[in-house]
């Protein structure tokens, strides 16, 4: 090597020493110490697989429903330490390459014990131990705009032993979904002090991982994220050098597959993409699944807003709408318009979903709804808007910022009402500030902002009891005068329904037998619609070995550990 090329080099490592150090705010971290006769192996040489996806923006907190994406389930799941896993059948399995064990030591008061790995560590060093699972049930319980808090509220303490190694987790009441907690742990040493805490947790980094592969770059106005083997993770190491993810558009995404630039590829398709990928098919051999996602499209009319707190207006606005199109229009028929949602808690690809949509609801019927808004005091002269006491009922519909299908459903809702004669208008805040300001309130639950509806998702985290509880329960009791525990983003709360939900949280009413009891409430109260059940279309050429769908809800990107490139 020259005298000039040396100097380059220097330079080279000095730059990206520097970048490492920008990551955190714990300072630079630690080198990994060289090891005898191992080379570095050249850019042109690496054995990756390049996955083409609809795009790669954060925020990536997967317990946030700001957070939900198809990028945010691919990441978390190779950069962060969860206790269980999903099995291939659906069930949780404990994740032995981060726990020695976690059961159920006692009964009264119920608690369990988490052992967890001496030798597992995030990237910086620090052991992954009782701070991490702290840190979340603090953030879960007390944080607005979390997924499925239910389960997190149950807990009362949570104890160390052996160094954080032992975690002993004591709850409220007995809680059979106990092994659906502490999935996606995060770096507590790094986020529980930092500028924005919770609110900048993950919203464009990682600032530590704790798993098979780490983040090299991350470049969201380049559309690419490039995922490198992990020195520091502790068990087998991935066959892969890199798993590259890169943003394109549907026809890139297919161009990019023919010309064998992408070995596969993980898109929300519609039905023109479908087709896309079938004419492909003629001539590349491929093959290609759909994918279901954790979220239900839904549509949630609010008590909460002053406009439909009364239940004739609600059941007058539902009457206005025309479902199929809704979920025609969302699915764009392609691989979701297969998963139609007709349960209020249970989506479509989960055991032991069954539908219990009553006859007529979602179907148009505007005679109903003109009769319902007429009986609730509401006049329409001339064939015009509908009003009261001369102000006309003027919805806002929200939907969060560039997140798809959700803005697509909520313009075809506004359209629909204003069929029917009742004004509204969409708004699209960000995603952060729907969830954890627009429609939770303040701590004491008063609303900061006017949404009457809004298309969001209903996420499932394996847990159908702690969603149940945490869509349409009541806010917990809170007798000790602290700050109460936010409610639900639908702000509906029905006393007679919650001792039921409470028994199905704590197992002592089985789920099913609970929701024969209160589905058929939820549909008559007008609070959520449910359409469809969100679906990624997977595609795999030859040279991605191993790729495929994943366990339910976990991801095809969930298994890349153990992905090979053969070829191309």
């Amino acid at each position: 090597m020259t005298r000039s090329g040396g100097t380059r080099t220097a330079a080279i490592l000095f730059a990206a020493a520097g970048a490492l150090s920008a990551c955190t705010n714990s300072g630079p971290l630690p080198l990994v110490p060289s090891t005898p006769g191992m080379s570095i192996v050249p850019e042109e040489t690496l054995n990756e697989v390049v996955v083409g996806v609809d795009d790669v923006k954060g925020s990536y907190n997967p317990h946030t429903i700001a957070g939900q994406s198809t990028i945010t389930t691919a990441l978390t799941s190779l950069l962060l330490p969860s206790v269980f896993r999903t099995a291939p059948d659906g069930t949780p399995r404990l994740d032995t390459t981060l726990m020695v064990s976690a059961e159920v030591i006692k009964t009264e008061p119920y608690t369990v014990s988490y052992t967890v790995r001496q030798d597992a560590s995030w990237t910086d060093t620090a052991p992954i131990a009782a701070e991490d699972f702290v840190y979340l049930w603090q953030r879960m319980r007390g944080e607005t705009g979390v997924v499925d808090p239910a389960g997190y509220r149950l807990i009362s303490n949570i104890a160390s032993r052996d160094g954080g190694k032992t975690v002993e987790v004591t709850f409220d009441k007995p809680y059979p979904g106990w092994r659906s907690l502490f999935g996606n742990l995060l770096p507590a040493h790094l986020l529980k002090d930092q500028p924005g805490g919770w609110a900048s947790a993950l919203a464009d980094s990682f600032p530590a991982t704790g798993g098979p592969f780490q983040v090299k770059t991350l470049d969201q106005p380049r559309g690419e994220i490039v995922l490198e083997r992990s020195d520091r993770y502790w068990e087998q190491a991935t066959a892969l050098d890199r798993v590259v993810l890169r943003r394109a558009s549907h026809e890139g995404v297919v161009n990019a597959l023919r010309d064998r630039d992408d070995q596969a590829a993980l898109i929300r398709a519609d039905a023109i993409a479908l087709n896309t990928v079938a004419d492909l098919a003629k001539t590349t051999p491929l093959v290609s699944k759909p994918v279901p996602r954790p979220e239900v499209v839904q549509v949630l009319l609010r008590p909460a807003s002053p406009q439909l707190v009364d239940l004739k207006v609600r059941q007058a606005v539902l009457a206005a709408l025309d479902r199929d199109a809704l979920i025609a229009v969302g699915t764009g028929n392609g691989p979701a318009a297969k998963l139609r949602a007709d349960s209020q808690v249970v989506a479509p690809s989960r055991p032991g979903y069954v539908p219990t949509i009553p006859p007529g609801v979602g179907v148009l019927d505007l005679a109903t709804s003109a009769r319902l808004l007429g009986e609730a005091g509401y006049v329409r002269p001339d064939g015009g808007v509908w009003s009261r006491d001369g102000k006309p009922l003027n919805l806002v519909i929200a939907a969060p910022e560039g997140a798809e299908p959700y803005g697509t459903v909520a313009a075809q809702v506004q359209r629909q009402l204003a069929l029917a004669g009742i004004r509204a208008k969409v708004i699209s805040p960000p995603a952060n500030q729907l969830f954890e300001q627009d429609l939770t309130g303040s701590p004491n639950g008063e609303q900061t902002t006017t949404v009457d509806l809004t298309v969001i998702p209903q996420v499932d985290t394996g847990d159908s009891a702690a969603t149940l509880a945490s869509s349409f329960g009541c806010r917990p009791s809170v007798e000790d005068g602290s700050t109460p525990i936010p409610a639900n983003v639908a702000g509906f709360c029905d006393q007679t329904l919650q001792p039921t939900i409470d028994a199905a949280l704590s197992g002592r009413t089985l789920l099913a037998e609970a929701l024969t009891k209160i589905e058929p409430t939820l549909w008559q109260q007008a609070i959520a619609l449910p359409l469809f059940q969100v679906a990624d279309l997977l595609v795999v050429l030859p040279e991605a070995q191993g790729a495929d769908v994943g366990a339910p809800f976990a991801g095809p990107l969930s298994g890349a550990a153990s992905w090979r490139r053969e070829g191309g």
